[in-house]
C-alpha cells in the first residue's frame, strides 16, 4: 500500500485587492460564468463578459470590519478563497468559495469552511447563510457535507441564487481563530 501525501493547508485573510487574491477572484468568476454559459447557451463566457462580471462582483464587501477574504495556500502558492460578511449582528453570509480545479479534493474547500465559520464566529455571528446556483452540484454537495441546511430564501431578486443554505455555529468555533481581524 502506497501512502498518498495530504497537502498541508494554510488559510489567511488577505486585501481583495491583492495580487493574489484578485487573481483567485477571477479564476471564481470565469468558472462559474463559464459553467453558466456553457449550460445555458452551449458557449464559454467571453472576456468581455468576464471583465463586466469581475467589475460588478462585491469584493469590496469581503474587507474589515464586516467582511474578509480567506486565501488558502499550499505550499506558498494561492490555490483557493472563500468570503465571509455580516449581514446583521448575528448572521454573516459566505461568498466567493473558490478551489483551483487542479487543487479540488485535497482539503483546500474543508479548510476555507472551517477558517470562514471561525471568523464569522469571532465576530458574534450565530448562523451563516449563502446561496448558490442548483447546477454547481459539487458546491451543494460539500456544503451539505460540512453541516448546511436547506433554508427558504433569505434575499430576492438574484437570478443565480436558486438555492439557500445555512448553518448554525458557536462563539466557541472563533476562539482559536486568527482570521476575520
Amino acid at each position: 500500500m502506497t501512502d498518498i501525501a495530504t497537502p498541508s493547508w494554510t488559510v489567511a485573510a488577505e486585501p481583495a485587492g491583492s495580487p493574489a487574491a484578485r487573481d483567485l477572484l477571477r479564476a471564481y468568476y470565469t468558472d462559474v460564468a463559464d459553467r453558466y454559459y456553457l449550460l445555458h447557451e452551449g458557449r464559454r463566457s467571453t472576456a468581455e463578459e468576464i471583465e463586466d462580471g469581475v467589475a460588478a462582483y462585491p469584493s469590496a464587501e469581503l474587507a474589515p470590519p464586516h467582511g474578509v477574504l480567506l486565501v488558502a495556500r499550499c505550499g506558498g502558492e494561492p490555490a483557493g478563497c472563500a468570503g465571509v460578511r455580516r449581514l446583521d449582528a448575528r448572521t454573516a453570509e459566505l461568498k466567493q468559495v473558490f478551489v483551483r480545479p487542479e487543487r479540488r479534493g485535497q482539503g483546500a474547500a474543508g479548510a476555507l469552511l472551517r477558517a470562514v465559520e471561525a471568523a464569522a464566529a469571532g465576530w458574534g455571528a450565530e448562523r451563516i447563510r449563502l446561496d448558490t446556483r442548483l447546477d454547481l452540484t459539487e458546491a451543494i454537495a460539500l456544503y451539505r457535507r460540512y453541516g448546511y441546511r436547506e433554508i427558504a430564501p433569505y434575499h430576492f431578486g438574484d437570478p443565480y441564487a436558486e438555492i439557500f443554505f445555512e448553518k448554525e455555529i458557536s462563539p466557541e468555533e472563533g476562539v482559536c481563530s486568527e482570521v476575520g481581524a
